[in-house]
């Protein structure tokens, strides 16, 4: 192992992992994207039973909340972009309510984010939805393949390329060794709080459906929804080198993530809805922490740097 380190610190490093993932991590995979996807489909007809009551809707909204602002915020643009810095108990806070998403771990989730940015919508992207080309069998297929297939991709991106200042980074390094027992307790925790809260097995079954599986499969999906269908549909406002487009209706699911042409048009910005009428939520809670003292350095978007991208 030490011959290969060496190795590699003379060129330049490759773009994936000398590790791909394991069979048990794959099986894993297939597990947290099926079992969302069963949960949903089998949602009406379970409530329409006995199964929905106040406190699951209270559970499982804190925690979508929670773990989705910790994606948006945390890993995509506090830790993958760097729209602004943080406090230590801030960034760690951060770390973990991305974590608990059960996306990725944080080092996993922001060398394949980088690596997508820099091969945007072109040979190399882990998930563009033009991967297979532009006609309607092909783009049928890359979208199904942008919105999840690529998840059972042997191929990881090379940590120490992609995410060289978070490699070194003692917190974030903390995070990513114990992202299992996070993922367990993000599965697990919703359940526990349904029984106590309710004083009973039947609260803590219910609170765990739709606290636990409905809550991540629905994260999932719109997260990776900006993946595959805010690179084929919707608005450009901005340049760009890629077919990011802005998708409206997605804005409130995605706490502002799906104003995504903003964002390839300029990574770093703090505020992805940045025009007349576009909510960006995750904007909001960074101008609250900004207001707090909890970050500062904040690159907000001003209107100089947004004329000289826009789309005339």
């Amino acid at each position: 192992m030490t011959v290969v380190a060496e190795r590699s610190d003379r060129g330049p490093k490759p773009d994936i992992e000398p590790e791909p993932r394991t069979k048990a991590e794959l099986v894993t995979f297939a597990l947290v994207v099926g079992l969302p996807i069963i949960a949903i489909a089998t949602a009406v007809p379970f409530a329409w039973g006995w199964g929905l009551g106040w406190t699951d809707v209270v559970i499982a909204f804190v925690f979508y909340v929670v773990t989705g602002l910790g994606v948006t915020v945390g890993l995509h643009r506090y830790f993958t972009h760097g729209s602004f810095k943080a406090k230590r108990p801030l960034k760690i806070a951060l770390g973990i309510a991305g974590s608990l998403s059960l996306e990725m771990s944080v080092l996993d989730w922001v060398a394949t984010h980088r690596k997508h940015h820099k091969f945007s919508d072109k040979e190399g992207d882990p998930h563009s939805p033009w991967r297979f080309g532009p006609g309607f069998k092909s783009l049928s297929k890359g979208l199904l393949y942008a919105h999840m297939g690529w998840l059972f991709d042997a191929d990881r991106t090379n940590r120490e390329k992609y995410a060289p200042d978070l490699v070194k980074d003692e917190d974030v390094m903390r995070m990513h060794r114990w992202f299992g027992p996070l993922a367990i307790v993000s599965v697990l925790l919703p359940g526990v709080l349904g029984g106590l809260l309710t004083w009973s097995w039947q609260g803590a079954v219910t609170a765990l459906f739709w606290g636990s599986l409905v809550r991540i499969g629905l994260l999932h999906h719109v997260t990776w929804s900006i993946n595959s269908i805010c690179h084929v549909f919707g608005e450009e406002d901005f340049q760009v080198r890629d077919k990011s487009r802005n998708v409206w209706w997605l804005a409130i699911p995605s706490f502002g993530e799906s104003w995504h042409n903003l964002h390839h048009s300029d990574p770093t910005c703090a505020r992805h809805g940045a025009l007349k009428g576009q909510i960006d939520l995750s904007a909001g809670l960074i101008r609250v922490f900004e207001r707090l003292g909890w970050v500062y350095d904040v690159r907000w978007p001003t209107p100089e740097r947004l004329a000289a991208k826009r789309i005339a």
